[in-house]
């Protein structure tokens, strides 16, 4: 299992693709009955532990990791996509208020006064917190004026703007709400021990590509998101797509073309019902069935771009099976949908394209290009945050609607939290705008938590893709897709 040499952000990240490859290394040699056993030992050799506290407990981290890895039970519709693996969740802090050396032993005790449960004392000239009777209130920070307190957010607990996951006050570890989980994966990406995951369909999409006997059976299609131009700094988008069509791929077609589909419809449907909300983040999707049901009747009724090009395809192709590939851990969600299964098979995301190419040895960076332009720049750029809405804008314009028949008053929400606030505002009627575009990961998909990289990214590049794009219109690229029927 010689890897390719790859840069990932962590160590954790680099250990998720040790094991996704390891899994479909295994599929493809057909050795998935060993998988539990050799490839713990294959990841963790030799004696000495170098992440816990001995071999032993890393390897049975692995063992849970590979279990992950190889999907669950992803066909029980009660089966999480997210999931927080019991044995490597015990390091982080159970408290959440601590009193730090800071701590001068000050005589005006606003600590101990502000305590409404007199959880602080001082002893020894220095404040000390009963954790048995703090209610982790927050009034102890908030009155020492030197800054001696400090809380502690478990960076999982941090990342979930939406509260799903907590710790259980019982066995101490990470649990989560599943009824509140949207599925974004900003857990998964930000836990520092790697305790928490998303289920993989990477076995699902080795199995329908071999399956397929080289597309004689049946033809398989690759769909891939915009947000790829994010992706594999070390290569051009071209062999890229030739890598993807290299592991067995009839056909690989852009996710944005389905996005141009949505934003014809979905401008369509503003202008007839006067307000609505997106449909093209799964995980803005639920977050308002859940949290917002109330809100639900202004969801857009249009698919998502992966879902309506998946429509697409099968409609022309009745046999062909479609694969999912970008950012998103909600897309996996998504795919179990009624409204959705019939046209996406699988979901992967871009960290388990990674695997699957090193897995089959396909360096893309050799690979001449393959050409990729099915879509507009409209659809291209729904990868980032305002590319949505910029779409429908373009959308209406190209409805040739009377002059003042229609306005567009975006609100571009970037994250969870900005949808939560323009829901709220929504929902008692005092929003100003008529139409709420909704991205739940900050940044918009470009930095979904199946990415290779996450940080900061340039949506420069994600116009400068739009505008490589050979149709300059919604239109057009609506036209060429008719021309091709």
């Amino acid at each position: 299992m010689e890897a390719r040499k790859r840069t990932f952000d962590t160590n954790v990240q680099q250990l998720k693709y040790k094991v996704l490859r390891a899994v479909a290394d295994f599929a493809y040699e057909g050795k998935l009955d060993r998988a539990y056993y050799d490839i713990p030992k294959l990841i963790i050799p030799g004696k000495e532990a170098t992440m816990r506290c001995c071999v032993y407990k890393e390897r049975a981290i692995v063992t849970e990791r590979v279990r992950v890895a190889m999907g669950g039970n992803l066909e029980d519709p009660g089966d999480p996509i997210i999931e927080v693996l019991d044995i490597a969740c015990d390091e982080c802090p159970v408290h959440s208020y601590n009193v730090t050396p800071a701590c001068r032993g000050c005589i005006a005790h606003r600590c101990v006064d502000n305590c409404p449960a007199h959880a602080i004392t001082i002893q020894n000239h220095h404040a000390v917190i009963d954790h048995d009777k703090c209610i982790e209130c927050g009034k102890c920070l908030q009155g020492c004026p030197y800054s001696a307190i400090i809380k502690a957010v478990r960076p999982c607990e941090q990342a979930c703007k939406i509260g799903a996951i907590k710790m259980d006050p019982t066995d101490k570890k990470a649990h989560i709400n599943q009824s509140k989980c949207t599925g974004c994966g900003a857990c998964v990406y930000q836990c520092p021990f790697g305790a928490v995951m998303d289920k993989s369909y990477i076995l699902d999409a080795i199995d329908i590509l071999r399956d397929s006997r080289d597309n004689t059976r049946y033809k398989t299609y690759a769909i891939i998101a915009p947000a790829i131009v994010s992706q594999f700094a070390y290569a051009k988008i071209g062999q890229v797509v030739s890598g993807i069509r290299a592991l067995g791929f009839h056909n690989v077609v852009e996710v944005a073309l389905g996005a141009d589909m949505v934003a014809h419809k979905e401008a369509a449907e503003l202008v007839e019902k006067g307000f609505l909300t997106s449909s093209c983040c799964p995980a803005f999707v639920t977050y308002i069935r859940t949290q917002f049901p109330q809100m639900a009747e202004h969801i857009s009724h249009n698919l998502s771009p992966m879902a309506e090009l998946g429509r697409f395809i099968k409609k022309a192709d009745p046999d062909a099976k479609v694969i999912f590939i970008g950012p998103c851990t909600a897309k996996k969600q998504e795919i179990r949908m009624e409204t959705v299964r019939p046209y996406v098979d699988c979901a992967i995301t871009f960290e388990e394209l990674q695997a699957l190419l090193d897995s089959r040895g396909i360096a893309v960076e050799e690979l001449e290009e393959s050409p990729l332009d099915n879509a507009s720049y409209y659809g291209r750029i729904f990868a980032r945050s305002g590319g949505l809405s910029d779409a429908v804008a373009q959308g209406i314009k190209e409805m040739d609607l009377p002059e003042g028949t229609f306005q567009l008053k975006a609100a571009v929400c970037d994250g969870i939290e900005e949808c939560r606030v323009a829901l709220l505002k929504a929902n008692k009627g005092v929003l100003a705008e008529n139409f709420i575009e909704g991205m739940a990961c900050q940044g918009g998909c470009i930095n979904g938590a199946g990415c290779i990289t996450h940080g900061p990214k340039n949506k420069a590049e994600v116009d400068k893709y739009g505008k490589e794009a050979m149709e300059k219109t919604i239109t057009g690229a609506l036209r060429a897709v008719k021309a091709m029927e």
